[in-house]
This record gives C-alpha cells, sequence and structure tokens, in this order.
C-alpha cells in the first residue's frame, strides 16, 4: 500500500438533529469542521428535529432519503470549502446508538452499481425496505420488551447476557416489533444495519458488518464473547436474522476494505481510502474524550456518564439500571454507561419556570445555596425516565438539613430560589449513587472528570461538577466529540495497516488532543458522600410512587 502524503482522517457523526464531519491531521489536529442540520437545511422533509413522531404511541422514526441527502450536501459542502478528498487516507465514524436500517433484497446490487454521476439518493426508494428508520427515541416495543426478557429467564439474566436489560429504544426489540406488525417488511429485508453500520456501507459499496461497542446496544449480543446469542436473536426474528443482522460483530480499527469506485469519481477520494468501522456516539466519544482513570459526563438533551473498564479476569457487574457495553478499540474491555432521559429538557423547565428563563438568575441560585440546599429536594422528570425506570414527575422534598439521615417529608412547593441547586444536585447525586457498584473490585481512584454536552459551556454548573464529583474536571477544545472519535477510529484503522496491527494505546501513547482543566473541586468529596443516603431515601419514595402519578408503565 503506498502511503497518502500527509494523510487526513474523516470522522463522521450522524446524529437525531444532524450529520456531522471532522477531519484530522496525522498529529489528531482537526483542520475540518463541517455540518448539515436535517430540520434547517433540509426541510422539506418535515421532520421535528431530524425525527417524525407517531403515529403509533411511542413511535419514532427518520427518513433513510434525509440521511442520504444530508450526506451528499456535506460532501459537497465539504469541497466548496476546498477539501482535498485524495488526502483522506481512511474514514470512520458514528452513529445514533440503537437506530436501524433494513436494506432490500435489491440493495446489494444498487450498492455495487452506484452511479458516480448521481447523488447517493439513487438508492431511494428501491434499496430499502422500509423507508423510515426507528431511532432511538422510539420507546413504542415495552411489549417486545418482555417478551425479550423473558425468552432468557428475566431482565437481570437479559442484563447478565448483553449488558442490558430490556430498553425499548435497543435494535433487538425495534426488529421483534417490526416483524410481529408489519411482517412484509421484516420479509423484504434482506439486511438490518445499524445507522453505524449502515454509514460504511454507503461507503464500501456493500453492506458493512455492526460493530462490536454499537451492537452492544441492540440485546442481540452476548457482551463477553461479542458473538451473537443464537437465542435472542430466534426470539427477536427467528432462524433468518443471523442472516439479516450479518457476520459476527467486528472491533474497532478494522480494515474493512477501500471505499467503492463512487467516492473516488464522484468525490475523488484516494482509491486506497480504508474504510474502518462505525461504532455508536457514546462509544465514539469516550474514543475522543477519555483515557483509563477518566469518567466522562454528557450533559446534553440526556446527561450519560461513562466509565471504561479494562480487561478483568473477573467478569463486570451488570445491573439493570446500567448498560454495559464493548469497548469498541481493545478486547475484553468494556464500558459502562448510565444514560438518564432527563438531561437537558429537565434543567431548562426549572430555568424557565423558576428563573424568569435566565441562566444568569439559575447560576445565581445554583451558586447562592449550600451543598445539600438547606434541606431540599427535588426529583424532576418531564419525560418517563430510564433511572429509575418508567417514573414520571416532579416530586419536592424538605428534610432537616442537619440530620442527613432522617426521611425527607414530600411537600408541594419549596423556595424558588432552591430548585436550580435541588436539580443539579439531584441528577449529580443519581449518578454518584451509582458509581461505587459499577466500578470493578479494585479498581484504582479516577483521576479527572470530562465533561461535553450543552450544559458544559456553562461556568456554574462546571463549578458544581468538580464540586460534586470530587474531581478536576476537564473539557475537550472540540464540541463533536462522537466526529473526533470516529476521526481516531479512522486513524487508528490507517495505523495498524501501516504497522501491521497493534493496539489503540500504542498509536495514542495515553494521549488526548486538545483538552483544558475547567474546574476544580473546591468543596471535600465528603460533603456530597454524606448526602447520597439522603438522596436514596428521596429516590424510593419516588419510585413507589413515581409510576402511579406518571400515570404507569407505557402501553402498546
Amino acid at each position: 500500500m503506498s502511503p497518502v502524503s500527509s494523510p487526513l482522517f474523516l470522522g463522521l457523526d450522524l446524529s437525531t438533529q444532524q450529520i456531522k464531519a471532522v477531519l484530522i491531521s496525522q498529529d489528531a489536529v482537526i483542520t475540518h469542521e463541517s455540518s448539515v442540520r436535517f430540520s434547517e437545511d433540509l426541510p422539506h422533509y418535515s421532520t421535528t428535529n431530524g425525527a417524525y413522531y407517531g403515529p403509533d404511541k411511542g413511535e419514532v422514526t427518520s427518513p433513510v432519503a434525509m440521511w442520504l441527502e444530508a450526506m451528499d450536501l456535506l460532501m459537497q459542502r465539504m469541497k466548496d470549502t476546498g477539501v482535498d478528498f485524495s488526502r483522506i487516507a481512511a474514514v470512520s465514524g458514528s452513529g445514533q446508538q440503537h437506530g436501524s436500517v433494513y436494506w432490500s433484497h435489491e440493495s446489494d446490487a444498487m450498492l455495487d452499481g452506484l452511479d458516480p454521476a448521481e447523488p447517493l439518493l439513487q438508492l431511494c426508494p428501491h434499496a430499502f425496505s422500509k423507508q423510515r428508520c426507528p431511532i432511538w427515541q422510539d420507546s413504542s416495543t415495552t411489549r417486545e420488551c418482555r417478551e425479550l426478557e423473558h425468552a432468557v429467564g428475566g431482565p437481570q439474566a437479559l442484563a447478565d447476557l448483553t449488558g442490558s436489560r430490556g430498553y425499548e429504544r435497543f435494535t433487538g426489540t425495534q426488529i421483534k416489533r417490526i416483524r410481529r406488525i408489519a411482517p412484509d417488511i421484516y420479509n423484504a429485508s434482506a439486511h438490518i444495519s445499524l445507522v453505524s453500520s449502515f454509514m460504511p456501507s454507503l461507503f464500501l459499496g456493500k453492506i458493512a458488518p455492526i460493530e462490536i461497542a454499537d451492537a452492544s446496544g441492540m440485546n442481540l449480543m452476548n457482551i463477553m464473547t461479542s458473538k451473537w446469542n443464537d437465542v435472542l436473536l430466534d426470539a427477536a426474528g427467528g432462524s433468518e436474522l443471523r442472516a439479516k443482522v450479518g457476520p459476527e460483530p467486528v472491533l474497532g480499527g478494522t480494515h474493512l476494505g477501500t471505499v467503492h469506485c463512487y467516492w473516488v469519481k464522484r468525490w475523488g477520494f484516494s482509491p486506497e481510502c480504508i474504510v474502518a468501522p462505525f461504532t455508536g456516539d457514546n462509544p465514539a466519544t469516550v474514543v475522543a474524550l477519555s483515557a483509563p482513570g477518566d469518567a466522562l459526563l454528557s450533559l446534553g438533551t440526556s446527561t450519560t456518564y461513562l466509565l471504561s473498564i479494562p480487561p478483568a479476569s473477573t467478569p463486570p457487574k451488570c445491573f439493570t439500571t446500567s448498560h454495559l457495553l464493548a469497548h469498541p478499540t481493545t478486547p475484553g474491555a468494556h464500558i459502562a454507561m448510565l444514560c438518564y432521559k432527563n438531561g437537558a429538557l429537565a434543567r431548562e423547565q426549572v430555568r424557565d419556570r423558576f428563573c424568569h428563563a435566565s441562566w444568569t438568575a439559575f447560576n445565581q441560585y445554583l451558586e447562592s445555596a449550600p451543598p445539600g440546599n438547606n434541606g431540599y429536594s427535588g426529583l424532576y422528570f418531564p419525560i418517563e425516565e430510564i433511572i429509575p425506570p418508567n417514573v414520571l414527575g416532579e416530586f419536592l422534598f424538605k428534610a432537616d438539613p442537619k440530620d442527613l439521615n432522617a426521611l425527607p417529608e414530600r411537600t408541594d412547593a419549596i423556595p424558588h430560589t432552591a430548585h436550580p441547586r435541588a436539580i443539579v444536585e439531584s441528577q449529580f447525586l443519581s449518578i454518584l449513587s451509582r458509581v461505587a457498584a459499577i466500578l470493578p473490585s479494585g479498581a484504582a481512584p479516577l483521576q479527572r472528570l470530562v465533561i461535553t454536552g450543552g450544559a458544559s459551556a456553562n461556568e456554574t454548573i462546571r463549578r458544581a461538577c468538580a464540586d460534586m464529583f470530587g474531581l478536576p474536571t476537564y473539557m475537550c477544545a472540540t464540541k463533536e466529540a462522537a466526529a473526533m472519535g470516529g476521526a481516531l477510529l479512522a486513524k487508528f484503522a490507517w495505523w495498524r495497516a501501516q504497522n501491521g496491527g497493534g493496539t489503540y494505546e500504542e498509536m495514542s501513547g495515553g494521549e488526548l488532543p486538545g483538552m483544558t482543566c475547567v474546574a476544580e473541586p473546591k468543596v471535600p468529596r465528603e460533603t456530597y458522600e454524606a448526602l447520597l443516603p439522603r438522596y436514596r431515601l428521596c429516590e424510593e419514595e419516588v419510585v413507589r410512587v413515581g409510576t402511579l402519578e406518571g400515570g404507569g408503565l407505557p402501553t402498546n
């Protein structure tokens, strides 16, 4: 293989609301960023922030044609800004986790025969058996979750086997529901991709295998072996599902092949440009933003906490309120994840209702209240939550601030100035109450917290992160962490091809590009650890009454 001169590495991220591109140099410096926002740049699809809601309860989908048109537009924008595609030595990336794409029996021939004179939209509609793809926000599969859990002995058994209990947004239950309500579509599907494997399929001109970290979000893969589980495949899609999902999942950095001639002739890619597996957005963010000893906290639409767990002789613990994913680059390693639906939405509602819709007022109230919030607590779930499961509503408590073990009393109201600290403390204490359980026995203490997502731009919330987690808090220079992780995975595939193999740590030297410390803890760690018993009492009460006050469990 002749090396590309001054190689660049392309990372793409196909998320809910946009597709983003990040180009990095060999020393991991960002040289270009572009994006296409679906609702703004492609309004003719009439999506709401990139998605369709309904008509069935909980059903959320995105049009596959929109993703193809967005890719065409993204490439054009890169070309218009002077990107030299011939310098791109490898491409990888990420996709929104749990979304799925359904290819027709015509897809193989259509991918192989892509016409460089036409945009990617030439694949629609005939290359797809389903034109609207279920995405991670979908919650229409409660029945399928319970059935999949039952197939292996219950929620904990499914978590032990796959790393997670049955979740509505997971791909296995989505497939199972489509097979039940639309058997014609299921039977017409020759292949089923994740959003992450859909993207490299376009570059290869053939169906790409699914990558192991993103396969962890399907409830179909054995989390310890990274192989498909036949019992779950059969329960979700029958004996034919193994052929539809393809070969065993592959590790990030695998050399899948080089780009199809379509990309060479239409955009000027090098014919030697390597295509590597794309992973999920959360694992890609871990690749971009964390090293051993780091905890990663994403403060976006959802709140997500991630920990890398190195290979060990004892399997990591699996819980029904957390996720365990395979690590995208390190065989035998895992990522522990806590995911909360009520992140930015809940914080913004508190801001709007109690702080005159002002972040300045929110920050002032947050800073003026001491740790423990003078005994006031609040747990806020404007949408049905994952942790704790299925709770919905607002729950306020008042306790004696001097007696941290006293049972908090439910109350109808707390001072409006107490709500900002109440929501920040409840969101972070929920994570802290679970961290010790998901850390492996004998693990070294965490060294730093890396934060990302919209709220990481808020200096007051950054200081709260440092204080509550008791860790120096860092941020990366780029806001596009998932695309950056994809670019690094592309570089990893190229580096392995150049060196005949090797580990990600050998390539990176354990260094993360562009990290800056943004806050140091000023409050003793013991201060917030002492608040955990009171938080747990509040959460127990919420779980006891929350699903009743919130209207009960969703049904199909």
